[in-house]
């Protein structure tokens, strides 16, 4: 990527990222992925030997959409020109039709959401065949069915482009009704969706569940619907500030983490509506802070394109609908760059971050997170007691994640997985149900190997957590693994055992203990830690871990209370333990 404007410390003393930089990165995107569109535009075939399970032609559309997404946001009248070249052709026989289930159907949400932001730039100037077949392409969007997810979200907004061109207004504004009521479903407070049926919590809820029905009210100028989902909005945004590290980095949870710095989508939005808890220059702060940790981290290669990956390159964060242009639902991250020069977002100066004003504990009661985050070395983690996928994933369903660490993948084997109770050698976690979560801990049962039952508490307090297992099911001797935090460059790992483990042997993947069940129930503890610091101190000096005769854990922190709490199958029972709230079922 070109170089970038220099820094403003005085503006943006944390970041020195000012508007000019957003503008810099979008402008060095958008001429990178021109060289790769077809002749009639219609189409951007961008390089590389990995095709998406949607099939070529689908790639080269969602190329085309979300690079037009970009030239929306940045309002660049001369590139709008080369798209508006492209839809003209697209929608005379290029695009693939818009069907049931298809990508199709997501990239046309980006087409209308685009044309609908620039229609005096773009729109207005097509000639009216034109006009009549894009319509009618996009109209295909309102009785295609949709994934039962996020993706009910993509009708809406194509309906909402569709009313205000005059095209089938009533259907339109019907199926906006409809697929608006279907997530509500999904919704389970405090400002938190789930993707779909079960319990799957991720970046969707920012980029997805509240960006579309928001932007759909803001664009509408509904207020009735703008205050119901801008509230909730506002509410999310009140943790979502949370998932930031002081570098920058957004946890690492969840799928198509490829699309990297659309994690700032709902940061923008909540700015762009008036609907955030943020200041403004908290806002830029969390949004800038989150650019530059991908830019300074080799997001774009040499060719000034975004990779398939993370940082660089990196199939483990990919999912089979991940094509060569997949990582330019990125674009949605300049958002911001609807709001003028002058909008406060812009001209205020930046404020530091919840992880940079004073470490904290953050129950988060629908997913039934606990944040854990440390304003010594920046560094953010989420205890999982409450999201995962259908099937096991390790983007969803083990113990932790944070701002540095990374999964370890699937295609290692299971004894070296992180953030795991290994039954049996076995690490299958399925069937998590929340037990609560509360300032300081957050607890949940699941299923391991053979039907084996594991309620599991961590307790946290700085950077220390103290991790109690109780296995129930299983049959005496059978072996138990229970692993911490994956390896990472620039923090240490700690695991030490308290009751029932000691260190394994091996040294391969997570630091690991092992034990063996006694009986019916047996209760495994474990201390560990994720930190920066450069000399933390030791781990067994920071708390204390004794079960009594009774069966009560007692923990005594060196610098706090002590806390007493019995675990149980699928409960625990504690007086010290305040939960924030029962989360629902779904």
């Amino acid at each position: 990527m070109p170089s970038q404007p220099d820094e403003d410390r005085s503006l943006s003393p944390y970041t020195g990222y000012t508007r000019a930089h957003w503008e810099a990165a979008a402008d060095a995107l958008l001429a990178a992925v021109e060289p790769y569109a077809t002749a009639d535009g219609a189409l951007y075939d961008l390089p590389g030997d990995r095709t998406s399970w949607s099939g070529h032609l689908s790639d080269g559309l969602e190329g085309y959409a979300r690079t037009l997404l970009l030239a929306a946001f940045r309002k660049d009248e001369k590139a709008l020109a080369r798209y508006a070249d492209g839809l003209a052709a697209g929608v005379s026989g290029v695009w693939p039709r818009i069907e049931d289930r298809g990508q199709p159907l997501v990239e046309a949400a980006s087409v209308a959401l685009a044309l609908r932001l620039t229609r005096p730039l773009l729109w207005d100037r097509l000639d009216d065949g034109v006009r009549q077949r894009a319509a009618a392409w996009l109209g295909d969007a309102l009785t295609a069915e949709p994934w039962p997810c996020n993706w009910e979200l993509f009708p809406v907004t194509v309906g909402g482009f569709l009313a205000e061109i005059g095209h089938e207004p009533e259907r339109s504004r019907r199926v906006i009704e409809e697929r608006l009521d279907r997530i509500e479903q999904w919704y389970l407070g405090d400002g938190w969706y789930t993707d779909g049926d079960g319990r799957k919590f991720d970046y969707y809820n920012g980029w997805a569940m509240h960006l579309y029905p928001v932007l759909h009210a803001w664009l509408d100028g509904d207020e009735r619907l703008l205050d119901l989902y801008g509230g909730r909005l506002a509410t999310h945004l009140a943790d979502y500030a949370r998932l930031f590290g002081a570098d920058g980095a957004p946890l690492h949870q969840g799928r198509s983490l490829t699309y990297r710095f659309a994690t700032t989508v709902p940061l923008w939005l909540g700015a762009l509506t008036g609907r955030t808890p943020l200041g403004p220059g908290e806002t830029r702060r969390l949004a800038s802070g989150a650019l530059k940790y991908f830019l300074d981290r080799g997001a774009v290669d040499d060719r000034g394109l975004l990779s398939l990956g993370w940082h660089g390159p990196d199939p483990a964060v990919l999912q089979g609908y991940s094509g060569p242009a997949s990582p330019y639902w990125a674009s949605k991250g300049f958002l911001g760059l609807l709001l003028p020069p002058d909008h406060p977002v812009w001209t205020a100066t930046e404020e530091a971050v919840p992880v940079e004003r004073a470490d904290g504990l953050r129950p988060l009661g629908p997913p039934n997170w606990l944040l854990q985050s440390t304003r010594s070395d920046g560094l953010v983690r989420l205890h999982n007691h409450g999201s995962e996928d259908v099937r096991y994933d390790p983007y969803y369903t083990r113990l932790g994640y944070s701002t540095v660490t990374v999964p370890v993948p699937l295609a290692q084997p299971p004894a070296s997985y992180d953030n795991s109770v290994i039954v049996d050698g076995d690490a299958s976690r399925t069937g998590i149900e929340p037990l609560g979560v509360g300032e300081g801990w957050a607890a949940s049962r699941h299923t391991a190997a053979g039907g084996v039952r594991v309620t599991s508490l961590v307790l946290a307090r700085g950077a220390v957590e103290v991790r109690a297992h109780l296995v129930v099911g299983a049959a005496p001797g059978m072996p138990v693994r229970v692993t911490g935090w994956a390896p990472t460059e620039g923090a240490r790992t700690d695991l030490r055992p308290a009751l029932g483990l000691m260190h394994a042997e091996d040294g391969d993947g997570a630091s690991a203990l092992t034990g063996e069940t006694t009986d019916d129930a047996t209760l495994f503890v474990a201390l560990a830690r994720l930190t920066a610091d450069p000399a933390p101190a030791p781990l067994e000096d920071t708390v204390s871990v004794r079960l009594a005769d009774s069966g009560e854990l007692h923990v005594r922190w060196t610098d706090g209370p002590e806390v007493r709490v019995r675990l149980t199958d699928g409960a625990v029972v504690s007086g010290d333990l305040e939960p924030v709230g029962v989360p629902r079922a779904t």
